[in-house]
């Protein structure tokens, strides 16, 4: 296969996707943003649809019922209840027979004002296939619509296999709504599965300009990329890193000699998968503990968990030992400083901690 060449007028990512294999081409016209809702069952709908024809059967009857002496069976003035149920039938179901009418000028208003309109209703409910697939497209619509309006400071996960599945949540367990994460994925069937624990999904390669958009890249406060292909990763990355040149973007790879590549194309965060569980399963061998604790630590919501903190005004001044929580490192002017680096000191007001928290009984976070 020949090498893209770099022509001039052509940009870098343009040629990327030729390299990888064509991604960005001609857009899909079935991607799309899937919002998380409950869809009732067909036995459910058609149990809904019944109960509504009888509330409207039964309204009906009692409206014709409380005026009986003003209609006519034949010669006979009045009509009985069994007269009436059959009246209220043949009416809300066809135009009526006219073996029974109304003869005054009050029943002829009531079947105007009333009656007639509980028709078309009972009608709209027999037709109610039809139209509940119109109006459930036009609920969807208006679901996307709004949350296209209202979606800022989300997190874009970009791909929802193992790790994306992963990293959703570790996102919950620190406190992040679901309402707050989109998981863009070329897969429907992962985008259902998104949907059914209460995500949003886009359907589509989350390589191509389009399709960030529709997550609303611009507006988002992080970005994961959790990419099966490390040159998928690349594209993805370079993709986000275009759109929003500020927004964090934290991503996987496979391969360590990549991970280098990932950070050129503007990764915030690298994060080398199989060289991290090569490094556990050599460190298993010798010490299994200490291989427990850190799956505890990486494992959000329960015993032990790393978090990130600004140092609160009740801290300042103290040293990273005096805190509660167990200080690993303090970030100060753009530098991070271990827990032991005597450049510390005391702690500062700008200062950024990474801690050792513990759940109490509660399940909550222990606060310093």
């Amino acid at each position: 296969m020949a090498a893209a060449s770099c022509t001039p007028g052509r940009r870098p990512l343009a040629i990327v996707r030729e390299v990888i294999g064509g991604h960005g081409t001609a857009e899909d016209p079935h991607t799309g943003v899937r919002i998380a809702h409950e869809e009732p069952t067909p036995v459910r709908q058609v149990m809904r649809r019944v109960l509504l024809a009888a509330f409207f059967l039964a309204l009906t009857v009692f409206i014709v019922w409380i005026d009986r002496d003003s209609y006519r069976d034949g010669d006979e003035v009045g009509i009985t209840l069994v007269d009436a149920i059959y009246y209220s039938t043949v009416t809300l179901s066809t135009t009526g027979y006219g073996d029974i009418t109304p003869i005054t000028e009050t029943a002829r208003l009531v079947n105007i004002l009333f009656i007639t309109p509980l028709r078309v209703m009972f009608l709209i409910v027999l037709i109610g296939t039809t139209l509940e697939a119109l109006t459930a497209r036009s609920r969807e619509e208006f679901r996307i619509r709004r949350w296209r309006s209202r979606v800022r400071q989300h997190v874009i996960v970009c791909g929802y296999g193992t790790k994306g599945r992963s990293a959703v949540r570790s996102l919950q367990a620190t406190g992040t709504p679901l309402d707050s994460i989109v998981i863009v994925d070329n897969d429907q069937r992962a985008i259902d599965e998104a949907n059914s624990i209460g995500l949003t999904g886009i359907v589509g390669d989350a390589g191509r300009t389009d399709v960030l958009r529709r997550a609303h890249v611009e507006r988002a406060r992080a970005v994961i990329v959790a990419a099966n292909r490390d040159d998928a990763a690349v594209l993805i990355t370079l993709t986000v890193r275009q759109l929003n040149p500020s927004v964090p973007i934290t991503t996987s790879v496979r391969e360590e000699e990549n991970a280098s590549l990932l950070r050129q194309s503007g990764a915030d965060t690298v994060i080398t998968t199989s060289a991290t569980s090569g490094r556990l399963l050599g460190l298993s061998t010798d010490s299994p503990r200490v291989v427990s604790v850190v799956e505890d630590l990486l494992t959000g919501g329960q015993g032990l968990d790393l978090s990130q903190r600004p140092v609160t005004s009740g801290e300042v001044g103290l040293g990273p030992r005096d805190l509660r929580d167990i200080v690993l490192s303090v970030t100060r002017g753009g530098r991070t400083l271990r827990f032991d680096d005597p450049l510390i000191g005391t702690l500062q007001s700008e200062d950024v901690l990474v801690v050792v928290r513990s759940h109490g009984p509660s399940g909550q976070l222990a606060r310093a």
